[in-house]
């Protein structure tokens, strides 16, 4: 609605122009500051050239244009609002749905250790990421999801360690000495008694057997975080092996070494990344020869700039802030755009329970799992929840808080507006095939005005894309929702002499919700 209306502004100024949204709904729908900037050129107020731009819409279609203080200002007429609505609920799935871009876009995200099952601190880039691709795939561009299996080095070598001296300790009831670092929880007994079964007892005790246990035990984690993840509607479509990919390491070294940003120091192969704004240069590989975990990652990276995508985008933890520089100096050494690729940090979330901060998990030993929430609220709150604020951002949120059924509970809230319409149309005993072609023409300016903030979901999904600010979908939500049961308090709807039209507009706020929903992967509720 907003590019339609842009462009009718911009066929008769001629000139660009910014489009605003004012604040006051009863004032304008939309408004534009032009004079401002004209004001120099023409050598008048900016009062004087609004008033004159005006003249210029008198036969406008879809608009009727006044000024105030310098501003010119759209007010969309009911014929506009009407045919947009229309168009809206016989596309109903496909609404807000834009055309393909020709654009493409690779996310990786949460790619935690396949050690332990995922924990709270995974949840918010789990959800951010799954949600980003939706609204990017909707808003027109070829999105790609991959989770980055973290499957070599020290921590597969301890998971396998861990699972055999539990077994001694639990199983075989043997006096064991753990080591200083561990992976501890209950997740690590079924994988203890899984690998007796297949293997025997002397697994536990060969040490040269430990690789093989060690795979054995992150192959059950994997399943465990795949099966985490589906039971929130996660589901990422590829799985990349670290250890799979370590036979490029000659190959990429070679690669880094062309740009000649690589050196040796003590044995130890560095890259130049203090060039390129890091702190210290890198080492890639150690003076005994083993690669670093940055090498890791540059092997990966290279792989995936190798299937050329348009744009890529890595989801982190704030923590990995610092890694930032020396992976993107590697980037460009390798002969690449780093600017084509865009981090994206999670900011840390605290739970609360009562007030009280959400206690650990016996399962995982440290922390608070994903399951754990899942199980606490259900997959839609935590969907919406770790959502609803900036990444940019610490969340606290209290757990009551979105189990509750008031109007406190913002999903709640968000789920009655679409369930009243759903009750309101019962009642009246009509769909929205009956009232689809019902005349928007009667309606007042408060009515108008519901209509219009719920047929901004689509400039709402493109924003919020955008500047990768996913909690505008859920506050656009949130407020849609507070206008609607504003109005429906305020008005009676079945029995008036503008019923249809009434309930057409709730079906399109209804459409709205469903729809910001689903790219939240959440099923608004018929009924409650």
């Amino acid at each position: 609605m907003k590019e339609i209306v842009k462009s009718h502004i911009a066929k008769v100024l001629g000139e660009s122009f910014v489009l605003e949204k004012p604040k006051d709904k009863t004032l304008a729908h939309y408004a534009t500051p032009i004079a401002f900037s004209l004001a120099k050129e023409l050598k008048k107020s900016p009062m004087i050239i609004a008033d004159e731009l005006a003249l210029k819409f008198t036969h406008s279609e879809i608009f009727e244009v006044s000024t105030a203080n310098g501003y010119l200002n759209f007010k969309l007429k009911s014929k506009f609002l009407d045919e947009i609505s229309t168009n809206a609920l016989k596309n109903d799935v496909n609404f807000a749905k834009q055309r393909p871009k020709n654009e493409s876009v690779f996310i990786e995200y949460i790619s935690a250790n396949p050690t332990g099952p995922l924990h709270i601190g995974h949840v918010r880039g789990a959800v951010f990421g799954d949600t980003l691709a939706r609204i990017g795939e909707y808003v027109g561009y070829d999105m790609a999801t991959e989770y980055y299996i973290n499957d070599a080095g020290n921590q597969i070598d301890l998971l396998g360690v861990s699972v055999s001296l539990y077994a001694k300790e639990t199983i075989f009831n043997e006096s064991v000495k753990y080591p200083e670092s561990f992976y501890r929880g209950e997740y690590i007994a079924p994988i203890a008694q899984a690998a007796l079964q297949k293997f025997g007892k002397e697994i536990f005790y060969d040490e040269n057997r430990n690789l093989e246990l060690a795979t054995f035990a992150k192959d059950i984690v994997l399943d465990i975080i795949k099966k985490d993840l589906s039971d929130v509607g996660i589901n990422i479509q590829s799985w990349a092996s670290e250890k799979a990919l370590y036979h490029k390491l000659d190959d990429t070294i070679n690669k880094l070494k062309k740009s000649n940003q690589m050196y040796e120091k003590d044995g130890a192969t560095y890259i130049a990344s203090t060039t390129l704004g890091d702190d210290n240069d890198r080492v890639v590989v150690r003076d005994d020869g083993r690669p670093t975990y940055l090498a890791g990652d540059i092997i990966y990276h290279n792989s995936k700039y190798e299937k050329n995508y348009d744009h890529y985008i890595n989801i982190w933890g704030a923590d990995h802030h610092g890694y930032i520089a020396r992976l993107k100096a590697a980037i460009n050494f390798l002969g690449y755009d780093e600017n084509k690729l865009e981090i994206i940090l999670m900011q840390m979330v605290s739970l609360l329970k009562d007030g009280k901060p959400f206690k650990m998990s016996k399962r995982a030993g440290t922390s608070v799992l994903m399951s754990d929430i899942a199980e606490e609220i259900g997959a839609d709150a935590l969907r919406f929840m770790f959502i609803s604020k900036a990444n940019t951002t610490p969340l606290e949120f209290d757990l009551n808080l979105v189990k509750a059924d008031d109007s406190l509970n913002p999903i709640f809230y968000v789920n009655y507006a679409h369930a009243r319409v759903n009750q309101i149309l019962g009642k009246a005993n009509k769909s929205v095939s009956d009232v689809i072609d019902a005349d928007l023409s009667a309606l007042d300016d408060n009515a108008k005005n519901l209509l219009f903030e719920a047929l901004t979901l689509p400039e709402v999904l493109i924003d919020a894309f955008n500047t990768r600010s996913l909690h505008k979908l859920p506050d656009f939500l949130k407020s849609l929702s507070a206008s609607f049961h504003k109005f429906y308090n305020e008005n009676r709807v079945v029995g008036n002499e503008n019923e249809d039209a009434l309930l057409k507009l709730f079906c399109v706020v209804a459409l709205s919700i469903r729809t910001g929903f689903n790219l939240m992967g959440i099923k608004a509720k018929d009924r409650m």
